[in-house]
């Protein structure tokens, strides 16, 4: 009687520990869906008149939401919970009635069921602590080292960013692993393949687009127009177009520059010969007779014309010679003499400050912007073909040539080298500040419902284990007499 009395007793307290567990399992659901926990949602009991709704949560908050098929991964654990309980009240169940035949003089088996059943029963209720030690106080009692994962969760989330920083965005590790890839020879095959080159460049046109197009014209004309401005006052003209003008009278380039000018200089002089004749006539004194003024008028006009013509017609001519001196005298002084270099340095600067100037120089850029968008629009532009060939041509020596793909892939991994050590306190920043941000109940309830499920199989575990455990025990202290 005094056995069925403890099982009874036992078997009452473990009721009431599952009716406590399910109570405030219950109590968090309602809260959750009452949305008292993080401000309550339209229509619930935090709404109406004198009521403030709670603040609005988090991306981070929003992001971890409990969501339906959490809830259907909750009620398997709930299952399993029901499973493991069972089992406790079946090994429970076991222990009484093995109890109460061995104090009713059965002998054999009883002892051995009742030592088993009881090792079943202390197993069980260790690994439930322990088990929901993990996500709550059991019984909610103030236990230290209790409902872990709520008090821990920051610790936790700091920890695995450090596990992540430590063991995945080493230098060694992603080096190896980038090296491991052989990402050269993958991507040249790739790029080898019409299609792909069609793609690739199709992308970099819609991006070269978008990038014109997002630009303000004010902006990079205003950039474009004070770079090359800059550039053009820090940089000295004068040696380099003596250099140039050298080349070009050494070479005879200038001669079909005189030729043209002696040309036009001839037709205009034959069109306008009264107008030099007037020209020369309204210069003279006013004391000369008008008809000595118009024989000197003729004269020069008649010479001017003579001396024009055989300039046109005579290559040996005294003047194109006398032009080629000046010409080669100027191209040395432009490179030697420091006077001449300084009024061409001051005709640039004067040059370069009008606003006609200024305004050609930032009309380059719409220019530049509008032929640019238009042959990246056009399939067939020769910006297009041009970049299509060159991209098929990078892909077929990148998949054949080992010494590139050794080079591009040395590039990639240095690249993600620095990146993974220079930025890895902000990379695993993302993992502890992203758990920090996490509501605790939401946190523990959230991964409870994901391996809460495996979490039950450690008590069925520690059930069958301790069972063994203890029919193990009770055999070797019956066997040596104890």
């Amino acid at each position: 009687m005094r056995t069925g009395r403890r099982g009874r007793r036992l078997r009452g307290r473990v009721e009431r520990m599952e009716r406590i567990e399910g109570t405030a399992e219950d109590a968090a659901a309602g809260t959750e869906d009452t949305g008292t926990g993080a401000g309550p949602g339209p229509g619930g009991p935090g709404e109406g008149p004198g009521r403030r709704r709670g603040p609005r949560p988090s991306a981070s908050l929003a992001s971890f939401a409990y969501t339906a098929a959490d809830e259907e991964k909750r009620r398997g654990v709930r299952r399993m919970k029901t499973t493991a309980t069972g089992l406790l009240l079946l090994v429970a169940l076991v222990y009484v009635l093995a109890t109460w035949a061995k104090n009713e003089g059965v002998g054999g088996w009883p002892g051995f069921v009742a030592a088993a059943a009881e090792a079943g029963m202390v197993g069980a209720l260790a690994d439930w602590f322990a088990v929901t030690a993990l996500f709550k106080r059991p019984l909610g009692l103030p236990i230290p080292h209790t409902a872990i994962i709520p008090n821990k969760k920051d610790q936790l989330g700091a920890s695995l960013g450090s596990f992540v920083g430590e063991n995945f965005l080493s230098g060694g590790v992603v080096r190896d692993r980038i090296h491991s890839l052989a990402i050269g020879g993958r991507v040249g095959a790739w790029l080898a393949e019409p299609q792909h080159a069609d793609r690739v460049t199709a992308e970099l046109s819609t991006a070269l687009r978008g990038a014109l197009t997002v630009l303000r014209d004010a902006d990079v004309q205003a950039v474009v127009g004070e770079a090359i401005t800059r550039r053009a006052n820090a940089a000295e003209v004068g040696p380099g177009l003596g250099k140039m003008l050298e080349k070009v009278v050494a070479d005879g380039g200038h001669r079909k520059v005189v030729d043209l000018v002696c040309v036009r200089a001839h037709d205009w002089l034959v069109q306008h010969g009264d107008s030099v004749m007037d020209a020369v006539q309204g210069g003279a004194p006013g004391w000369t007779p008008r008809f000595v003024d118009k024989r000197v008028g003729e004269r020069v006009y008649k010479e001017l014309l003579r001396f024009v013509t055989e300039m046109r017609d005579m290559p040996g001519h005294p003047a194109r010679g006398s032009i080629d001196t000046f010409l080669t005298d100027f191209a040395a002084d432009l490179q030697t003499d420091s006077e001449t270099r300084a009024r061409v340095e001051r005709l640039k600067s004067e040059i370069l400050g009008r606003g006609e100037v200024q305004d050609v120089i930032a009309s380059a850029w719409s220019s530049v912007r509008q032929m640019v968008i238009a042959a990246a629009e056009d399939e067939r532009s020769e910006l297009r073909l041009r970049a299509r060939a060159s991209l098929m041509s990078l892909g077929a020596r990148l998949a054949t040539d080992g010494r590139l793909q050794a080079k591009v892939e040395g590039w990639l991994e240095d690249a993600a080298v620095y990146v993974v050590t220079t930025y890895r306190a902000e990379i695993t920043s993302l993992i502890s500040d992203t758990v920090a941000g996490w509501d605790a109940d939401q946190t523990s309830k959230k991964i409870e419902a994901h391996i809460g499920r495996d979490l039950q199989f450690i008590r069925i575990n520690g059930t069958v284990v301790g069972a063994l455990a203890g029919l193990a025990i009770y055999s070797v202290s019956r066997a040596f007499g104890a």
